[in-house]
């Protein structure tokens, strides 16, 4: 039995048969679509080889005995990002499409089991029932800590609960430590309960004092849309009704537009604003006001499998009312087309406007930029809507210069963790790449990519090769040579994305 990277579970004898592979066999070749397997090595070596152009093909890298490869092709629907080819004769455990799926389902379970155990040392969760245990467990993230590293500060708005696992943390208040807390096998020590019940602020600092430390986390929103809230858990026994039937669902804007107030054929075309195979996106006026009408080829929504994108798309921007996301006023059904009639921007996209004004690099544009990505992101996750597709792309300037998120159709509701590997490369998270988990911490993840590619004018981890990307993104920001005015912005982000709150007033000058 072997471990896979991202997996906690022994993947099991049953779905993955022994292969002998000769020495020069290749198992994967570089651009190949048909990707239907995953590997793990049991013993032997394998060469890691990426074509370079007239440089021909290279050896970058090898996988040997417990390694694995062949993971991201099957997850992200890719061609395969470089061509393994066995160094001497290997042996090797082959696991198909679906078996993959299925194991990463059980790790996931066998994961939140794990939860489940420090969950019941938990004094104010006794009154939860098992699978309310096991609902909550899945929407813990497990955070990692360095020495010396705050975890919240007094004074500021608590909105998230911890329990401890491994490591200690001291408690200091006004200034004067109070007490320590260690983890323990026998009693859990949490910290941030009064988060559940209120969003006033944290009473104490925690900081962590022993070489590292890592705990169990969970916001007050998820775990009120599981479980309601904590004050009636209180009043209740182990015995009570289950919360989980009356789960509470996001709403959708609290001042939702009503549909069906402008027809199709009353609308004025004013010109083309531009297409793409998709379709094309024209300029329309109602009534005085101008809005985009985005016309979606029913043949290349069928053609590219893309259904289910285009009604991720309806359904959030739905749900959204942002100055700083566009709007969504109407959706039409045409013969050959589906439409939707959105809001104008009129500046066109950030990435052209950069590029032709020569902005990379003026700290200046890019914090007002990314302010306004921080501000529609604090929209959607208070919605519990993760984004998971930044990229100057997807971001659209107003006429007067304000940014516009766009592009709903790889955002979701989510609570807790979703595995669906998806986005743009060069913006994939750690954990999206382990294939493990990812939360809403990942569209945090992004805001610091965007903000050093505004600076720098290309990605932090930028490749020519998905396989050089992920490999750049697992080593970690550390490795990464940043532009001086651009370090303690991003640094400030990576905390975020350890699930930290945002404030503007990080972006200040």
């Amino acid at each position: 039995m072997a471990k896979c990277k991202g997996l906690e579970q022994p993947i099991p004898a049953a779905p993955a048969p022994e292969e002998e592979v000769k020495a020069g066999t290749q198992l994967i070749t570089e651009g190949d679509l048909n990707a239907d397997y995953f590997y793990v090595v049991q013993s032997g070596t394998f060469n890691i080889i990426i074509s370079r152009g007239e440089e021909g093909p290279q050896t970058v890298g090898s996988i040997s005995e417990g390694g694995s490869f062949g993971e991201l092709a099957l997850l992200y629907f890719a061609p395969r990002a470089a061509t393994i080819q066995a160094k001497d004769a290997c042996v090797v455990w082959v696991i198909d499409r679906k078996n993959f799926k299925e194991i990463l389902a059980q790790s996931s379970t066998a994961m939140a089991s794990e939860y489940v155990k420090y969950l019941d040392k938990v004094e104010i969760l006794q009154p939860l029932q098992d699978e309310e245990k096991m609902a909550l467990a899945k929407a813990l993230t497990e955070m990692s800590f360095s020495k010396n590293e705050v975890i919240f500060q007094q004074g500021e708005k608590g909105d998230a609960f911890y329990i401890l696992i491994e490591g200690q943390v001291s408690v200091v208040k006004d200034g004067r430590e109070v007490t320590k807390l260690a983890a323990s096998p026998e009693k859990a020590s949490f910290f941030g309960e009064k988060a559940l019940l209120s969003h006033e602020p944290r009473n104490a600092t925690l900081q962590v004092i022993s070489d590292s430390a890592k705990t169990l986390t969970v916001d007050k929103m998820s775990f009120d849309m599981i479980l309601g809230p904590l004050e009636e858990l209180r009043t209740r026994g182990k015995q009570g009704k289950s919360k989980l039937e009356g789960r509470a669902k996001p709403a959708a804007s609290s001042s939702s537009r009503k549909f069906g107030l402008i027809t199709r054929k009353d609308l004025r075309r004013v010109g083309l604003l531009g297409c793409g195979g998709f379709g094309a996106v024209e300029l329309v006026e109602h009534g005085g006001d101008t809005y985009a009408l985005k016309a979606l080829s029913k043949g290349y929504i069928m053609k590219s499998g893309m259904q289910q994108n285009v009604l991720n798309e309806k359904n959030v921007q739905i749900m959204c009312d942002s100055p700083f996301i566009i709007k969504l006023y109407e959706t039409y059904n045409g013969t050959q087309s589906l439409y939707f009639l959105l809001e104008p921007a009129l500046g066109g996209e950030l990435y052209a406007t950069y590029n032709k004004k020569g902005l990379f690099g003026k700290d200046g544009h890019a914090k007002f930029y990314v302010a306004g990505v921080v501000n529609a992101f604090q929209h959607l996750h208070s919605k519990k809507i993760i984004f998971r597709d930044l990229k100057p792309e997807n971001l659209l300037l107003t006429e007067l210069g304000h940014i516009k998120l766009t592009d709903m159709g790889l955002a979701k509701v989510v609570v807790g963790k979703t595995y669906t590997t998806c986005g743009t490369p060069d913006y994939f998270a750690p954990e999206m790449i382990a294939s493990a988990g990812h939360t809403l911490a990942v569209d945090w993840w992004t805001v610091g990519v965007l903000t050093f590619e505004l600076m720098a004018g290309h990605p932090p981890f930028e490749s020519a090769h998905p396989m050089q990307i992920y490999q750049k993104v697992n080593k970690g920001i550390g490795k990464v040579n940043f532009p001086p005015k651009c370090k303690g912005v991003v640094e400030d982000l990576r905390t975020h994305h350890q699930l930290r709150e945002v404030g503007l007033d990080q972006w200040n000058a």
